[in-house]
């Protein structure tokens, strides 16, 4: 795993054993829980423009609250990843390499059809 991202697991296994929180964090709790901050990610998009959600970067306080939704779903996919022995940096190539070979660029520039719908 890339080494920022082996730093981040580190920072925040450290702040959860430190709270005896392990415990809590099941496979299964840490998938609901991504899910529902994944949720609150799109709550910040809900009734809103096209326009209006391409300014949420640009306000102080919606910028604020994107990232830290950003943050969270973040956090609870390192601690997926790291309770499930999963290297995310090796399973990103890998899965970059099998979508590479489902769109191939010469079929699917600009498309936006799914690999296995037909032409």
């Amino acid at each position: 795993m890339a080494a920022d991202l082996i730093e981040l697991t580190r920072l925040i296994t450290a702040f959860r054993d430190a709270r005896d929180w392990s415990q809590f964090h099941s496979l299964r709790n840490l998938i609901v829980s991504l899910n529902l901050e994944a949720g609150e990610l799109l709550e910040l998009t809900q009734w809103k423009t096209d326009e209006e959600i391409a300014e949420l970067p640009a306000d102080l306080h919606d910028r604020e609250a994107l990232e830290d939704e950003c943050a969270d779903v973040l956090l609870y996919l390192l601690l997926i990843a790291d309770r499930a022995g999963i290297d995310l940096e090796l399973a990103t190539r890998a899965k970059l390499a099998k979508n590479e070979a489902k769109y191939p660029v010469e079929r699917f520039r600009g498309s936006r059809r799914k690999y296995d719908s037909p032409e």
